[in-house]
């Protein structure tokens, strides 16, 4: 996975559009923007407005979210933006046409003052899965890198062992039953955490919770705008679902000033004062211009809080000394 992946030939490193060709984030939402937007001015206020305001885009495509942000902020704050921070994180090469007002780096720097944000980065975390045998015993699943052919490993370490039991049981599921061992996500959450000096870190992704583990897991693939099986070979996105809980218990520390609320993306969007509401008809007469672009932003609200789409995203937010 981290090969295909992350290697020289990977999915994330080929050139050309990037995610966006493969599948569609919220980050390609207009409105997204916007929400993203409100949040970091909620996160201002917080910090006192702080003389440099960061805003770290994790895992971010190619840029898309972070454009979108500075030019909300740009039209709807001024002054924030004056203090504004943006820097996209990536392994890509700097896309063409990104805002020079944009900062490009392969990784997330330290001493954030501001909002570290990460959407869809933690399914695409490398994660081991294991599998219930036939004679009941787990055992961590090997997939033939060319063709994806899987075959019974050997037991999950110790490490592992441990997680499960805490996360993910599978003691007495019958054969078949599988887990996505997160153990790389709730270290790389607990790293980007540690980028952040003052403020807030977001992750939004597919998840779950300890009360809804899908029995046989998660895990496959995207390309070309289609769900295919994930065949290690670079030619397409593999990602599971995160056992979100898990990462929130990983950096959850109130002695050293950290702490999370696990929640909907709908359910923060509405918080954020973003919803599907339609504006009222009569302006189609006064202003049909103003009703078209109402009706479109409501429909792009609309998607990204969709309870059986993009709204149930899980959001993990981390608070440091703020």
């Amino acid at each position: 996975m981290e090969r295909a992946l992350y290697g020289d030939d990977g999915f994330y490193r080929r050139p050309g559009a990037g995610p966006a060709a493969h599948f569609r984030t919220s980050a390609h939402n207009p409105v997204f923007a916007e929400a993203v937007g409100r949040l970091l001015l909620q996160v201002d206020e917080r910090l006192g407005h702080p003389d440099r305001l960061d805003f770290v885009d994790l895992a971010a495509g190619r840029g898309e979210l972070a454009a979108g942000v500075a030019e909300w902020l740009t039209t709807r704050s001024p002054d924030t933006a004056a203090r504004l921070r943006t820097i996209a994180v990536d392994l890509g090469p700097r896309p063409e046409g990104l805002p020079e007002t944009v900062a490009w780096a392969a990784e997330a720097p330290d001493g954030i003052v501001g909002l570290l944000f990460a959407n869809e980065w933690l399914d695409n975390v490398v994660c081991d899965v294991a599998e219930v045998d036939e004679d009941g015993v787990v055992r961590l699943v090997e997939v033939d890198p060319a063709t994806g052919a899987e075959r019974p490993g050997a037991p999950p370490d110790p490490a592992q062992r441990a997680w499960l039991a805490r996360w993910w049981p599978l003691d007495g599921a019958g054969p078949g039953a599988r887990a996505e061992l997160g153990l790389d996500r709730d270290a790389a959450w607990r790293s980007a955490v540690g980028r952040l000096e003052r403020g807030l870190a977001v992750a939004v992704d597919y998840s779950h919770t300890a009360a809804s583990r899908p029995r046989f897991g998660t895990l496959t693939g995207y390309r070309d705008g289609h769900q295919v099986p994930p065949v290690p070979d670079g030619s397409c996105d593999i990602t599971a679902h995160v056992a979100l809980d898990a990462c929130a218990a990983a950096v959850a520390a109130p002695s050293s000033g950290v702490g999370t609320v696990l929640t909907t993306q709908r359910e923060h969007l509405r918080d954020l004062g973003i919803s599907g509401t339609r504006p009222d008809l009569s302006q189609a007469s006064t202003d049909p211009l103003g009703y078209l672009r109402g009706l479109s932003r409501a429909s792009a609200a609309a998607e990204l809080t969709d309870p059986d789409g993009l709204g149930a995203f899980g959001w993990l937010l981390t608070f440091s000394d703020c």
